[in-house]
């Protein structure tokens, strides 16, 4: 992929990281989901995307459940101009990626996590599987300085938390909205669902409360087996 000969283009940079030569993208299904079909739409995304403008190369994985594509897409297209991923440009790919599933006969929705009420940040799910893999800096890095704040009690205030409820708060009007037209139309039990869904979404929390919240899990847990294995033993 003609790597090397972009790093000597650019050359060292002065107290700045060097710039990104690839970018490596995953695209995941669940599992069931046929993995030729999910290998088909990630071909025919690329083509549209990247075809004539950035080299990629792309392998189909089914060693877990789910079916997954590992791809690495160069950053620096044949014409010299930077792929910058942004988080635009991440939900137009998901929604291309679910658009080119359904044309192979994959039932798919890019719908997004704070939709879903999912409670785990995009990089804190990216970061948790590079540490299971051992190789996340940043993660030992943000436990070490949560754990400094537990101890010293000294917890910063976080602006993020703030976004995070108010998209939350958009989040279950739209879904109270949604089971309020359904009722209308006369399909009760799929707007009960709706609602139950919307009230039962578990409560959204940032990176720094998910990493403490994990810390005291593990500290209570360490205080159980050691007051087990300090109680007296019969004889």
């Amino acid at each position: 992929m003609d790597l090397e000969e972009d790093r000597r283009r650019v050359g060292p940079l002065k107290d700045r990281s060097p710039p990104k030569l690839v970018h490596k993208v995953l695209f995941s299904m669940p599992a069931g989901t046929p993995p030729r079909k999910v290998l088909a739409a990630v071909k025919d995304f690329t083509r549209e995307e990247f075809a004539l403008k950035h080299r990629y190369a792309m392998v189909l994985h089914t060693d877990e459940p789910h079916p997954h594509v590992h791809m690495v897409v160069k950053a620096l297209s044949e014409q010299g101009v930077r792929l910058n991923t942004r988080k635009a440009t991440l939900r137009h790919w998901r929604k291309e990626f679910a658009r080119h599933l359904r044309a192979n006969g994959v039932e798919a929705n890019a719908t997004e996590r704070a939709v879903r009420g999912n409670r785990l940040p995009a990089k804190l799910d990216g970061i948790y599987r590079a540490r299971q893999r051992g190789e996340s800096e940043h993660i030992r890095t943000r436990i070490q300085t949560v754990a400094r704040e537990l101890l010293t009690g000294d917890r910063q205030i976080e602006q993020g938390k703030i976004r995070l409820l108010e998209t939350r708060k958009d989040v279950e009007r739209g879904w109270f909205a949604v089971g309020d037209i359904l009722a209308a139309e006369g399909r009760t039990e799929l707007a009960h669902q709706v609602w139950r869904f919307a009230a039962e979404m578990p409560p959204p929390k940032t990176e720094r409360e998910l990493i403490a919240e994990d810390l005291r899990s593990r500290v209570r847990d360490a205080r159980t087996r050691d007051g087990r294995n300090q109680l007296p033993r019969s004889r």
